[in-house]
């Protein structure tokens, strides 16, 4: 049996809401921000190089619009100077038995950008709505 990268294309969002399908989730980068230091009697005519703190992107959600689902908007109106309902998420991404094969768990996060459709006369498109969410850490696991 040959091994094969793994496909991107089945997977399933644990959001906090309704059970929902998404179209596309994406930002799951981490990143480590450097410290450059150099002290004054160093011979050395450079600055070394030290890790940081850790650095997360936006994590977006999109999905297809539909009929009398306002849950985007719904938790995003939470959102209040220092009141805002937090969720874990969890992101995985699945093999054809439908069994994850690696996970990521998105901490604390919370909505900072709702996005609707654009409208297109001449468009022939699902109306997509996209969820753009900070957050505090991400955690990877492969299965």
């Amino acid at each position: 049996m040959a091994d094969y990268p793994l496909s991107k294309f089945h997977f399933q969002v644990d959001w906090g809401g309704t059970r929902l399908g998404f179209t596309e989730a994406s930002g799951f980068t981490v990143e480590t921000e450097t410290i450059e230091y150099r002290e004054g009697a160093s011979p050395e005519y450079h600055k070394i190089q030290m890790p940081g703190m850790q650095k997360y992107t936006d994590i977006t959600l999109k999905r297809g619009m539909m009929l009398s689902d306002n849950e985007f908007y719904d938790w995003w109106n939470t959102v209040q100077l220092n009141a805002i309902e937090r969720r874990d998420i969890t992101i995985k991404l699945l093999n054809e038995n439908h069994e994850p094969v690696v996970t990521w768990q998105v901490k604390n996060a919370w909505p900072t950008k709702v996005e609707s459709t654009d409208l297109k006369a001449d468009g022939n498109e699902v109306a997509i709505e996209t969820l753009v969410l900070k957050h505090e850490g991400l955690t990877v696991t492969y299965e």
